[in-house]
């Protein structure tokens, strides 16, 4: 019979080819297949209790065979929340339950419309939108001066998309209902000419449009607000909409004509299309276009201002004027509309004693007395809105002042809307279950939309209702039809499946999956550390949990080392016995294919940190089927646990020493602390025979037996495989000295006639355990 040392180690010497022979074995292979094609169909815990091939299966596969009998015990434990410190199964001390319930998971998957780093991804790139917003303007701007010099035709620059684009911003026109006709005909249009397009097609109808709402208006003006005349006065202020409209879109395209000079064949010599006033009065257009108020626009406004305060000789020229009205309301912190053109007139023409109570700013200034008493202070009217002779409107250093608060406030109305529309977004978000209640909540709607640099007046609501229900993974969907890469990135930052309810988010390792991963890494790293190791492991933790959902690819996994270290350390392997290469083979393994790399591994850990996550053979993060109630890790783990199950049983039906060595070598590094050891019957024999202890001793104090271990052994040894190797040895030949002869093993070993009660196997073990082999 061989020795104890020489069976376990031609199993160990190269496991993974034992492994392989136990698996290909008819039964073994058999109940495999079974398990594979039939645990994908359960979809509840009875069901999974249920079907006794599967559960016995997974049983013996997490070394609990003893224990299948108990199904309501075991229901106990599936239906833990693992996650929960205080569930049942967190509460058993052994790790065996908690390995077997995280291994499943028979409740659905959290979905929602965004994971909290989409939410924290979109406000940023809202809040970098709105940042970058007077940065892009300045850039078109560049673009559009550069450019536009060298245009010799009409139809060069509406052939040019930025260009054309720039034009229609700047003078409002729709870029989704243009048409060429129109706009060419407008450009080449000679204003002074009646027979030009411009006049023939938006000049005469205006005209006629100025008369028809004159004369509704000279109706509306007689008819008394009755009953008798609601419906006719309902159309006449409906007519005055009409023709004011058509009034206001010939005055949009006369504006546009008078800004180029183009001849009426659509030709120009370069340079000339535009002149520097054209040009600087359809930049001001293009810049003051963005509804937010950019330093860029800022800035015009304050040039415009300065540039008339110098001929205003009175109060009611600066109030009649709604551009200097704002900029005055801006520069003072009056920006409510509550302040009117009238407030702005009293309080320029009030007294600025402040001490005359019955002044306009004492009577009416309220809470903003002190920014009215600022204003008034700003100019030099006197009470009747005149200048006395000698005086102007401002000094510069008034002028200076005003501009100074302007250019200090101007943005203010913005960021105060910004802060306003991330709390709605934050506080809103969470309560959204479909496509349609998204796209149907504006401040939703709008505030993504703006985030990716999308104006929501020009987007199409059912475009983006398909842009959210396209499947990321197949590049045939609607998204990737569009053209534009920010639907893609506008898709990925949202959880709509195709049918237009939430989901559960895309991520490259499921919740679960994370949170098997980081206990299994700040288990490992707090083993025998400290609060502070345990902490910074914990820390550690937060980082993969947060940046797991950024990831979108196996490169991208690969090229952030935090992350690949975490996971190595998670699943017990040393970062310093592989390198990248070796790695990125792992990871671009086909599981499917036992030749592939990660099927060559004899350490099975290697395969179940693939199987861990979600990415497809092209390297991409997929959707798992929710509906499943094991993973993909899971159950590779599952069915190489049953495999190895059956290895250590096959090889205790010879010798149970070989058994308890295979176990021990597997389980060693699991052990945190003495009662680990002390709550695994196996653990603790093989500890009883590497130090010859009776087994009277499993009969005293816990306590005591704890302290009895620690005296005999080094605990942080069994993290050691080259120590762990030494106790195997020394293991096998006390087993072998306990079970194999009666004769005194001393003086077996000194005498030669002793001997022959060992066999020569064990004594080759003798002399590897002296040798340290």
């Amino acid at each position: 019979m061989l020795s104890t040392y020489t069976s376990y180690n031609l199993i160990a010497r190269d496991m993974l080819v034992s492994l392989d022979r136990t698996a290909s074995e008819t039964v073994t292979a058999r109940e495999a297949e079974y398990y594979k094609e039939n645990i994908g169909k359960v979809t509840s815990v009875d069901a999974f209790l249920d079907d006794y091939q599967l559960y016995s299966y997974a049983m013996k596969a997490y070394g609990l065979e003893e224990m299948t009998y108990a199904t309501a015990f075991m229901r106990k434990v599936l239906e833990s929340d693992t996650s929960d410190a205080n569930s049942f199964v967190n509460l058993l001390t052994d790790s065996r339950y908690r390995e077997f319930a995280t291994a499943f998971s028979f409740e659905a998957s959290t979905a929602s419309a965004q994971t909290e780093v989409q939410l924290d991804e979109i406000i940023g790139l809202y809040s970098a939108t709105a940042a970058n917003a007077g940065a892009a303007i300045k850039e078109e701007t560049r673009y559009y001066n550069a450019v536009i010099d060298t245009v010799t035709s009409v139809d060069q620059l509406l052939n040019n998309d930025r260009l054309r684009s720039y034009v229609f911003t700047a003078f409002g026109i729709d870029p989704s209902t243009w048409s060429r006709q129109t706009i060419r005909g407008v450009l080449t249009s000679d204003l002074d000419d009646p027979a030009s397009y411009f006049n023939t097609e938006f000049g005469a109808k205006a005209t006629a449009a100025q008369t028809a709402m004159q004369a509704a208006n000279d109706e509306l003006a007689t008819l008394q607000p009755n009953d008798a005349n609601a419906a006719r006065i309902a159309q006449l202020r409906a007519e005055i909409v009409r023709q004011s409209a058509i009034i206001a879109n010939a005055e949009k395209y006369g504006t546009l004509a008078s800004a180029f000079n183009f001849a009426a064949d659509g030709t120009a010599v370069a340079g000339t299309v535009q002149n520097a006033s054209q040009k600087t009065s359809t930049t001001e257009l293009y810049t003051l276009s963005n509804p937010r108020a950019t330093s860029a626009a800022a800035l015009i406004h304050k040039e415009y201002f300065e540039s008339r305060i110098g001929s205003v000789t009175t109060a009611s020229e600066v109030a009649g004027n709604p551009r200097m009205v704002n900029y005055l309301k801006v520069a003072f912190g009056l920006d409510k509309l509550s302040i009117v053109s009238s407030t702005i007139a009293n309080i320029l023409t009030s007294d600025p004693d402040p001490n005359n109570a019955n002044s306009y700013i004492n009577k009416f200034g309220g809470s903003d007395k002190e920014a009215y008493f600022a204003l008034r202070a700003a100019f030099n009217f006197q009470e009747d809105g005149t200048l006395a002779a000698g005086d102007a409107a401002q000094t510069a250093t008034q002028t200076a002042t005003v501009a100074s608060g302007y250019m200090s406030r101007y943005n203010d109305k913005d960021d105060e809307a910004d802060e306003l529309a991330i709390r709605r977004f934050k506080s809103q978000i969470g309560a959204v279950k479909t496509v349609n209640e998204f796209v149907g909540e504006a401040s939703l709607y709008d505030f993504a939309l703006k985030a990716f640099g999308f104006d929501p007046a020009k987007v199409s609501a059912l475009t983006v209702k398909n842009v959210l229900k396209s499947d990321l993974n197949d590049p045939k969907s609607y998204v990737y039809q569009l053209g534009d890469p920010r639907f893609v990135e506008f898709a990925k930052a949202f959880n709509f499946g195709s049918d237009g309810n939430i989901t559960a988010p895309k991520l490259a390792q499921s919740e679960s999956e994370i949170l098997v991963m980081s206990r299994a890494y700040v288990t490992a790293k707090s083993r025998f550390g400290t609060e502070d190791d345990k902490k910074l492991a914990e820390e550690e933790a937060k980082y993969y949990s947060l940046q797991m959902q950024k990831i979108d690819s196996v490169k991208e996994f690969l090229s952030d080392p935090r992350l690949v270290a975490f996971v190595l350390t998670a699943n017990g392997i040393d970062t310093k016995s592989v390198d990248a290469e070796f790695v990125a083979k792992i990871f671009t393994s086909d599981l499917d294919d036992p030749d592939s790399f990660a099927n060559q591994q004899p350490d099975r850990a290697y395969r179940q940190i693939v199987a861990s996550f979600n990415f497809n053979a092209e390297g991409q993060v997929e959707r798992q089927d929710d509906a499943e109630i094991q993973s993909r890790r899971g159950i590779y783990q599952t069915i190489d646990g049953y495999v190895r199950q059956k290895l250590e049983a096959d090889a205790g039906n010879d010798n149970a020493g070989v058994r308890l060595a295979l176990y021990f070598e597997r389980k060693a590094e699991t052990v945190s602390s003495p009662y680990d050891l002390l709550a695994d019957d196996a653990l603790f024999e093989v500890f009883k025979v590497l130090y010859q202890l009776p087994d009277e001793i499993a009969s005293a104090d816990v306590d005591a037996q704890a302290d009895m271990v620690e005296r005999y052994l080094e605990l942080k040894d069994l993290q050691d495989p080259e120590k762990v190797s030494k106790m195997i040895v020394k293991f096998s030949v006390l087993y072998d000295l306990e079970n194999q002869s009666t004769t005194d093993p001393a003086l077996s070993v000194l005498t030669s006639s002793g001997s022959a009660g060992i066999s020569a196997d064990l004594m080759m073990s003798l002399a590897q355990l002296r040798t340290g082999g």
